[in-house]
């Protein structure tokens, strides 16, 4: 089946605008989901797919990691979620035509939907060095180009093993023992890009760097924060669980920049009045903060629960349970009581009376949770800030009680497992010791490469391969001019795909494209049927099993390329029985039950109809293994984001019609932009201020210390309600503009929710080809 043709080259004068929606989902969600699914994969295979996504024996959604409740509904998924596996399970192939057809050098120009639209990949591809096409080639001669290339390193640390949060726990346990037995703790993954901060920061403050929360708890809560996050679009099942915790009288307060419509309204496509009635109104209150004002608001909060605890002693603060399991409140009242109300408001935009309204709202509640995504760990006082949320959580014992907790809501659908099977590239000793005993080697103990550190590396030339398990790092990755610059520098890059995307296109002096299985495909071996396991956002660990047939006999498994990787790179060293670990992922899971934390009796608990979940020490018994052995109050010192007059502060964002760096379309229906992704939106009051006008071709300057401007033209500027000062475009389209030093303190993830930017008329007319990255 041929790729149908895709136009490619769309510009400013091709987007249509219309007013942002009031409401998510609805009609409009099931016809966008299931229309795509039905023309493209036809009716009886989207049958089979749909009515077993997120269900118990079928597999796990791809498109986030979002918890499944305990009871199922019939559609157990979400728009994009639907649209996730029409994107994976498409009929449509990448025949051997395609490379004839095209070099290498003539995809550069083209978009990732265009690349992703192409279909799946189906056999491994080879670009010799020198050469400028793809050639097919056979899987053990692709091994074995990656084991004479690792072997020949002159030192373990110059390959990377980079990990997508889509690969199952089977794949990433075998991924890191491949790099930690060639002698290497670089394993940087996607979570150095988006909740690096979130793990940094609570494992400092209460001992473990995940949800403290169950997904019964929302039901159970009082009041629901949501901070920096768009569930309508990026976690579409959440609303779900928003609604029933208002129907159980839970008051929701949304806190972010742009108003979003799935904290506006929600019409559940699960009930009829999904179809008839009106929305339910999802948010009671909108706090429309400024970019980077969160830590602010957070200790202002923090502040009025002092000053209240003040006023009636023993009436607002949880002083046994601060007393009994906390330290550090002493120096954090006296430092949060000294804030300055005026920095408060000029770093939130907010008024002294709806600071007041969500101090009020906390401090009547019994039962609080937090939520947050990337719009809170994406700013260079990130750590700070999810510090303040544990902090404020913390003086009324909301940590360890039901309906009650932080939860910071993942993207990726296993990015979580991932680092619980070893993903990281500072794991502990404890970690290192136990895979070292089960395998019998002494795994390296230096840390290794994060995302930003590799890219760096590649630059200096110091990483001679770069190996990405799933994922599309230069599409993710900030900085991108100097990203794909660095990673031509490597002599081999690997990726192993589903289909196309930017990191195929930008290569090494050599390169290997190898086609994996998707979670929607069986997975046969010699043992029989495979299944993989996943972790969601709320620790709960579950299987995942294929339903469909591969899309071609080439194609192979993550678990089955990575073990077989591995074979050929070491042979029977250390006596490790790689190809018994391909035969029957138990072996996997058996090794696994004996190394990670939690996971003893893995292939057991695997089975279980509703799988396990692994253990949570703030959650399940109070118990915080921090270095103190008590959850820390810490005291943060506020540093506002600092805006020049006649400057932006820009954040970058997803679209509705994507999943990190892949594009359904190129509409955002709920933000009112239709064919075409060039836009920047700006407060209209702002575009007056600059002397722009709505609708006006411009193009975005990133400013940073002393170094050159960083620049995207032919954008489209779009007149909206964001917050006064700020402005947003999309992901990926706008990490040109995010400078690659630019990150958080102690996680350093990229700062890419606080570019500084300046507007100018276009220096083209609108509509003369597509912008441009200078």
């Amino acid at each position: 089946m041929s790729p149908k043709p895709l136009r490619d080259d769309f510009s400013d004068a091709d987007i249509e605008v219309t007013k942002p929606k009031t409401y998510a989902a609805g009609i409009g969600g099931v016809f966008h989901s299931m229309e795509p699914a039905i023309t493209q994969m036809g009716l009886a295979r989207t049958a089979k797919l749909m009515t077993k996504i997120n269900h118990k024996g079928g597999f796990d959604c791809m498109s986030c990691a979002w918890p499944d409740p305990d009871h199922r509904k019939i559609a157990e998924f979400c728009e994009n979620g639907g649209k996730a596996v029409t994107w994976e399970a498409t009929p449509l192939k990448v025949e051997r035509s395609f490379w004839q057809e095209h070099t290498i050098s003539s995809l550069e120009d083209k978009t990732e939907y265009w690349l992703g639209m192409q279909g799946r990949l189906i056999e491994p591809l080879h670009k010799a060095k020198g050469s400028d096409r793809y050639e097919p080639i056979g899987w053990d001669r692709a091994y074995q180009i990656i084991a004479d290339h690792l072997n020949a390193l002159d030192h373990p640390d110059e390959a990377a093993f980079y990990t997508s949060g889509r690969a199952s726990n089977e794949a990433a346990f075998l991924y890191q023992l491949l790099a930690r037995v060639l002698g290497t703790n670089n394993l940087p993954d996607c979570s150095n890009m988006c909740h690096e901060s979130t793990g940094t920061a609570m494992s400092y403050s209460v001992g473990i760097g995940k949800s403290t929360i169950a997904y019964n708890d929302f039901a159970k809560s009082d009041l629901i924060i949501v901070m920096g996050q768009n569930p309508g679009t990026n976690h579409p099942r959440m609303l779900t669980a928003l609604q029933e915790a208002k129907e159980n009288g839970a008051r929701i307060v949304a806190v972010n920049p742009l108003p979003e419509a799935g904290l506006i309204g929600y019409k559940d496509p699960q009930r009829v009045r999904g179809y008839l009635g009106k929305p339910t109104e999802i948010a009671d209150d909108f706090l429309q903060i400024r970019l980077g004002g969160d830590m602010a608001l957070l200790q202002a909060v923090s502040k009025r629960v002092l000053e209240a605890e003040q006023r009636a002693p023993g009436t607002v603060l949880d002083r046994a349970f601060i007393d009994e399991h906390c330290d550090g409140f002493d120096s954090f009242e006296a430092h949060i009581l000294q804030l300055d109300e005026r920095e408060v408001e000029q770093a939130t935009a907010l008024s002294r009376a709806e600071i007041d309204a969500l101090a009020d709202a906390y401090i009547a509640a019994d039962r609080v949770i937090i939520c947050w995504a990337m719009g809170i760990t994406q700013h260079r006082k990130s750590v700070d800030t999810i510090k303040e949320i544990i902090n404020l959580l913390l003086l009324r014992g909301n940590i360890g009680k039901p309906g009650a907790g932080a939860s910071p809501i993942r993207g990726h659908s296993n990015v979580q497992g991932d680092r619980t099977m070893g993903v990281w590239e500072q794991m502990p000793d404890s970690f290192l010791d136990a895979l070292g005993e089960e395998f019998g080697f002494e795994p390296p103990r230096s840390h290794g490469l994060d995302a930003v550190h590799g890219i760096r590396a590649l630059d200096r030339g110091e990483v001679k391969v770069w190996m990405g398990l799933g994922g599309n790092l230069l599409g993710a990755i900030s900085d991108t001019n100097l990203a794909e610059s660095a990673m031509r520098k490597t002599k081999l890059s690997v990726q192993l795909s589903t289909k196309l995307n930017r990191s195929h296109v930008i290569t090494g002096e050599e390169a290997l494209i190898l086609p994996v299985l998707g979670r929607t495909e069986v997975d046969m071996q010699a043992a029989g049927p495979q299944y993989v396991t996943v972790e969601d956002s709320v620790c709960a660990v579950h299987a995942s099993h294929g339903q469909i047939e591969p899309i071609a006999s080439t194609v192979r498994s993550e678990t089955a390329v990575v073990a077989g990787i591995a074979h050929a790179t070491f042979g029977d060293r250390h006596g490790i029985d790689w190809l018994a670990m391909i035969d029957d992922y138990d072996v996997i899971r058996d090794h696994i039950s004996r190394v990670v934390p939690g996971c003893e009796d893995y292939n057991a608990k695997t089975r279980q109809r509703d799988g396990f979940v692994l253990p949570n020490g703030p959650r399940d018994e109070r118990r915080f293994d921090t270095e103190t052995g008590k959850a820390r109050i810490t005291t943060n010192e506020l540093e506002p984001v600092h805006c020049p007059p006649g400057r932006l502060i820009l954040q970058t964002m997803r679209s509705h019609d994507q999943f990190n760096t892949t594009i359904y379309s190129l509409n955002d229906r709920y933000r009112g932009i239709k064919k075409g992704r060039y836009v920047v939106f700006v407060h209209p009051d702002d575009l007056a201020d600059l002397g722009l006008e709505d609708g006006q071709s411009v193009d975005i300057f990133s400013e940073w210390k002393d170094e050159p401007d960083r620049v995207l033209r032919g954008f489209r500027a779009v007149a909206y309600p964001t917050a006064r000062g700020c402005a947003a475009a999309y992901f990926p389209e706008a990490n040109v503009l995010v400078p690659l030093d630019s990150t958080a303190l102690e996680s350093n993830t990229p700062a890419s929710k606080a570019v500084i930017v300046r507007l100018e008329p276009a220096s083209v007319p609108a509509g003369v080809g597509r912008p441009v990255v200078v």
